[in-house]
């Protein structure tokens, strides 16, 4: 296959608004090197870490509201970047050292960057942040992060996964979720929040969701016990009656904010909370006392392992676990997307696709 010089990308220029998103058509194509393949980019998920990183909006240890980027050991984002870590495509060209016989494979991609040997995380950074990821047509990767998956899903299926459900089983992985325990899961509607839904029940454990009003249906559908939306009432007593007086094992967040000292509340003696995320508010109130005479558990959680994809990958092929599209967008239509993502009225993942996909798919071919 021939591979253009120029193709068409998302870049980030900086930290700030969706100005900061240009879309371009004579962006360079990535060169492949040694150990490295090129795919040609089908789709690509949307995550919340995209708008974080734009926004500058992980603080610091010192000054929470400080702008600041992803990583706490030193930071590896340079402009312009192309983010987008869910990348789905073919391998059009392979760098020294790996076998031409992988031209041609689909691939869903480990978006993760390990810097060790270990499956250690302490280290770990990722693709669309240390280096260039999928919101463009091509994207350079290491070989070994570029997996084959055994399933007739479609490209923008496989590609709602990979972020979202690595860091969804990272956080269970982290809270030991055993079969027969309840989990309450907040910010359920999201990419990992339904992601954790799917794969509490794959381990044969009870998922009560916290989620906006009007997605009840779609949280029972894939395979919540039960639903807490937000007006409900007191919270601590509405988790209650949904878990029908059940103790709450283990708490699975990624909202934060004011309603984190009630997810300690919530939890039983000896319970675990887990969390990867704050769309609520990054800064919270801890009594100390809920936590030491309750002796609970806290665990921070962020991606994965080589391992916890290895996981992924067989749930997907076991049919364990399903896809959840919440949307498609054509590359050049990103601020909308990302617009969209940030109002947060779909299910699953927003997905984008580069526009000549999206014609093909139009047209049927």
């Amino acid at each position: 296959m021939t591979v253009p010089d120029t193709m068409a990308a998302v870049r980030l220029m900086g930290h700030g608004g969706l100005d900061k998103l240009v879309y371009s058509r004579d962006v360079p194509v990535p060169r492949v090197a040694a150990g490295e393949v090129l795919i040609k980019v089908s789709a690509c998920g949307m995550n919340n870490t995209d708008v974080w990183v734009r926004e500058g909006a992980y603080g610091t240890e010192d000054d929470p509201a400080a702008v600041s980027t992803w990583r706490r050991q030193g930071n590896t984002l340079t402009f312009p970047r192309i983010q987008g870590t869910d990348a789905v495509g073919h391998i059009v060209a392979v760098g020294e050292g790996i076998d031409e016989a992988r031209i041609g494979e689909r691939v869903m991609v480990d978006f993760s960057i390990y810097n060790r040997e270990d499956d250690s995380l302490a280290d770990i950074d990722y693709m669309g942040h240390g280096r260039d990821g999928g919101y463009a047509e091509y994207m350079a990767l290491p070989a070994e992060n570029a997996h084959v998956v055994a399933t007739d899903m479609s490209d923008v299926e496989l590609a709602t996964f990979c972020c979202a459900y690595l860091t969804a089983e990272r956080m269970l992985m982290r809270a030991r979720l055993a079969a027969g325990e309840t989990v309450l899961v907040t910010g359920a509607s999201g990419g990992v929040g339904s992601g954790i839904i799917q794969l509490a029940r794959a381990r044969g454990a009870v998922p009560i969701a916290f989620t906006a009003p009007g997605k009840e249906h779609a949280m029972l559908d894939i395979g919540a016990e039960a639903v807490v939306t937000r007006g409900d009432g007191d919270f601590v007593e509405a988790v209650s009656r949904a878990a029908n007086g059940k103790p709450i094992d283990v708490v699975a967040d990624l909202v934060g904010g004011t309603i984190f000292n009630d997810l300690l509340k919530i939890l039983r003696p000896e319970g675990r909370y887990t969390t990867a995320g704050a769309i609520a508010g990054p800064v919270v109130q801890l009594d100390l006392r809920t936590m030491y005479l309750k002796q609970l558990e806290l665990h921070g959680s962020s991606q994965g392992s080589r391992a916890d994809f290895r996981k992924l990958i067989g749930y997907i092929e076991d049919g364990k676990i399903r896809p959840l599209v919440g949307g498609v967008y054509p590359l050049s239509e990103f601020h909308k997307a990302q617009t969209d993502f940030i109002r947060k009225s779909f299910v699953g993942k927003l997905v984008v696709v580069p526009d000549a996909v999206r014609r093909a798919a139009c047209r049927g071919t």
